[in-house]
């Protein structure tokens, strides 16, 4: 048999030894069936595989990653899908297997005491939301893709959201995981501890490895005490200048209660309000630019409205809020709420867009988008910057449009281009060119340009340390 039919052999025995290891339920290989597993979430990039996997217990993610690991087959990790930086989906050469953990949906256990919870990779994030609000507790992650996106996702890209502000990322998190390593075996790391100073945390290696050194299947998470009284604030500005000057004045009044600190751009609102039906503008008086801002508290009646109204009095007359309102009811909060989701939706509407993921020290958060306005415009006269985010951590999205009636395609092809602008002077403040997306692939590139090569040397050795034989997420985040 030649060498050519012995391959072909060998990796037609192979898939049936992982079909026989999830059964029919669990293995996809019809092309029509496979689609959604191979798109990237915008569409940048659209990937091949031999079969589409679906374990459904972390025995049988393991027994997948066993032979995987025997026969050298490549395996992409896959959550919701849902990542922004083309970490999820396989590489076009069709020569790996997408393992996706979306029958792995167990809660295993809510300990409302221990304000902890274990859940299983593919739980959605807003079901792992309800689990805890179902025992008056709160899982405080929360993004735009939570309806669909996963929490095993979340832990492997260490989400971040809009809540970090107040309750820190997704490392901040988690207290455990369970991992399937890249021989097949189990890391059984499943503690609820939040004291265990017993060596190496090994659970942070994969948090943010984006599946490169293992398969996360299951994870105990942190849980908070439930809000009890919300306050949500739509603040005009007139400058970019004065907005970390409110968030740090923010924080001083609310006593460290300050849940969210959100910036709008004039534009993102009018992207906002013409694109999505729903979405209305809070206020009658067009303005530069925009905070939305949430106080909360675990106490009934705990004064943090008047807070909140003494503070914006404040702010007014020292002049950094030119106008505002404070939501009177839940539903006028989602309304504020609203623009801020509905801003991310619009774009795909406004031409084409180029987006950045950017964080800087938040003292420097005003200077960045001032510069970065004048990088962008000086290169192409006509460009439009959508900046907002989560700028009381120091993450901006950055996003620049197409000018009024030029071609998408022709602009978009010019990403390299503008990320580097961006990115060189996010990093110029001692920044990072991603805060919460990612590296994946799209942004391989620049990690391997930005990083100090001391630690992209430490990257590979942990890498090659877990998987020798580089068959996790092949080729995302570290180059080759």
């Amino acid at each position: 048999m030649s060498e050519k039919k012995l391959q072909a052999s060998i990796s037609s025995i192979a898939l049936q030894r992982l079909k026989d290891a999830v059964g029919d339920k669990g293995f996809i290989d019809a092309p029509a069936d496979m689609e959604r597993y191979l798109l990237e979430e915008r569409g940048l990039y659209r990937g091949a595989a031999k079969a589409v996997l679906r374990p459904a217990s972390t025995e049988e993610v393991a027994a997948i990653v066993t032979i995987c690991a025997q026969t050298k087959t490549p395996i992409f990790p896959q959550g919701g899908n849902t990542g922004l930086a083309g970490g999820a989906v396989p590489w076009e050469d069709g020569k790996g297997i997408v393992l996706s953990t979306a029958r792995m949906n167990r809660v295993r256990n809510v300990d409302p005491i221990d304000y902890s919870i274990t859940v299983e990779a593919g739980v959605i994030l807003a079901d792992v939301q309800k689990a805890a609000d179902a025992v008056d507790r709160l899982f405080p992650l929360s993004l735009g893709a939570e309806g669909t996106c996963q929490i095993g996702g979340n832990i492997s890209t260490n989400a971040g959201g809009i809540a970090v502000l107040r309750y820190g990322n997704t490392r901040a998190l988690v207290l455990g995981l369970e991992v399937v390593l890249p021989d097949g075996r189990v890391w059984q790391g499943l503690r609820a501890l939040r004291k265990d100073n017993t060596g190496y945390d090994l659970k942070q290696l994969f948090i943010g490895a984006e599946g490169t050194l293992g398969i996360v299947t299951a994870a105990t998470l942190r849980l908070f005490p439930k809000p009890k009284e919300i306050e949500t604030a739509f603040l005009a500005l007139s400058r970019v200048e004065d907005v970390m000057e409110l968030f740090s004045r923010a924080r001083m009044a609310s006593g460290d209660q300050l849940t969210a600190f959100e910036l709008i751009s004039r534009f993102g609102v009018d992207m906002a309000t013409h694109h999505i039906p729903g979405v209305t503008d809070p206020l009658a008086e067009k303005f530069p630019w925009y905070v939305l801002l949430e106080m909360s508290s675990s106490e009934a009646q705990s004064g943090i409205k008047e807070t909140l109204e003494q503070f914006l009095g404040e702010a007014m007359e020292a002049g950094l809020v030119k106008d505002g309102t404070i939501a009177a009811s839940q539903q006028q909060a989602r309304g504020f709420w609203r623009i801020r989701e509905g801003l991310v939706e619009a774009q795909k509407y406004e031409g084409g867009s180029i987006k950045h993921d950017i964080s800087v020290p938040v003292s420097r958060v005003a200077e960045f988008i001032l510069a970065a306005n004048k990088a962008v415009s000086d290169r192409l006269p006509g460009i439009r910057p959508n900046a907002f985010g989560h700028v009381g951590d120091g993450n901006i999205h950055y996003n620049v449009h197409s000018p009024v009636g030029a071609d998408a395609g022709v602009f978009v092809k010019r990403w390299e281009e503008f990320a580097r602008l961006v990115h060189d002077i996010a990093m110029g403040m001692n920044g990072s060119i991603s805060a919460e997306h990612g590296i994946g692939r799209l942004k391989r590139d620049d990690l391997a340009r930005y990083k100090p090569a001391i630690e992209l040397e430490l990257m590979h050795r942990i890498k090659n340390a877990f998987d020798p034989d580089g068959i996790m997420n092949p080729g995302k985040v570290l180059l080759p």
